[in-house]
């Protein structure tokens, strides 16, 4: 994980890194009375299920919760078959960010790289908000819970989740600066506010999805956000007629 990030460089390579990925099955194996001898796969596969499993209970209960202890019982393991693949409650947190990193890339940032400039930063703010609606992960978006829940807890568990953050921002940032570049956005439009816009929106629909239990925050927020790059965008760019800037 790289300690700084340049915006442009960091988002090409982040894309090509999307572009050249092989999708993963995600489908969990029966893991019932596995053992570090016997387990399916001899590696991978149970690894993925661990991890499918941990993801689950960290969207659900919090990643400070989770714990080797607790992931086996929940999946009928022994600890000692969990210790044969993450030696500590840090290195299993690591390792659940990134596997949550990577049900992120292809539920949201895969479907929309078809797309380029404009038309990619609707799809990428449509996915962003669908895949929660359609409870990719159980408890809501797992990274806005994370980033709530590590904002001050200095480590590596932090780390990872801030560096993900900045892939993404990134990410949005550049496809907002190449719909400009291209004509589609007007001028005058501040990519890295947009982004900031974009993301808070983002992040209060989920909190009020997971606290006040509002079942209707991300069709509002996508309006809202939608709204807002039509606001952004240059009048024969527009989606709604009533998008001002």
């Amino acid at each position: 994980w790289a300690a700084q990030l340049i915006p442009d460089r960091f988002s090409c390579e982040f894309l090509l890194m999307v572009l050249g990925r092989q999708r993963k099955s995600l489908t969990m194996p029966d893991l019932s009375g596995a053992s570090a001898k016997n387990l399916p796969g001899q590696g991978n596969a149970t690894r993925e299920a661990i991890l499918r499993k941990a993801v689950e209970i960290s969207s659900m209960e919090g990643l400070e919760s989770l714990s080797i202890g607790q992931l086996a019982a929940a999946l009928r393991m022994s600890k000692s078959g969990l210790f044969a693949h993450f030696g500590s409650k840090e290195e299993l947190q690591c390792a659940t960010v990134d596997k949550a990193r990577d049900m992120f890339i292809d539920e949201v940032i895969r479907p929309a790289l078809s797309a380029t400039g404009l038309k990619r930063l609707r799809m990428l703010c449509d996915r962003w908000l669908s895949y929660v609606e359609r409870r990719v992960f159980p408890g809501g978006c797992f990274f806005c819970a994370a980033s709530l829940e590590f904002d001050d807890r200095p480590g590596v568990v932090r780390d990872r989740i801030v560096q993900v953050e900045k892939e993404w921002l990134s990410l949005l940032e550049k496809t907002a600066r190449e719909a400009r570049a291209a004509g589609q956005l007007e001028k005058a439009v501040d990519s890295h506010q947009l982004t900031f816009e974009i993301n808070a929106i983002a992040m209060g629909a989920n909190w009020s999805f997971r606290l006040l239990h509002d079942n209707t925050a991300f069709s509002k927020a996508k309006n809202a956000i939608l709204s807002r790059i039509d606001q952004a965008a240059r009048p024969g760019k527009r989606k709604s007629k009533g998008a001002r800037r």
